[in-house]
């Protein structure tokens, strides 16, 4: 079974989380700041090394302000037929 960080669906959520953050102008470290974690942290689940849970992602989602209804029927439009 292929290691499911690199399935091409959640290459998908990793890049619309990248275009989230760089859309509001942050950078990795002011995410971090607003997650009390560290830059590498944010880094690693941008570039696919660090596979992020639901908890994990709706804490990013408040720290980006993203409407996460909004987010998830983005990705099932960018998703489908996948």
């Amino acid at each position: 079974m292929p290691n499911p960080i690199h399935d091409p669906k959640y290459q998908v959520f990793r890049q619309m989380l990248l275009d989230a953050r760089k859309e509001k102008g942050l950078q990795q470290v002011e995410v971090a700041e607003r997650l009390g974690k560290t830059q590498s942290f944010v880094s690693k689940y941008e570039r696919g090394e660090r596979r992020l849970d639901f908890c994990e992602f709706i804490e990013i989602a408040a720290a980006l302000e993203i409407d996460v209804l909004l987010f998830i029927k983005r990705y099932r439009t960018s998703t489908e037929g996948a």
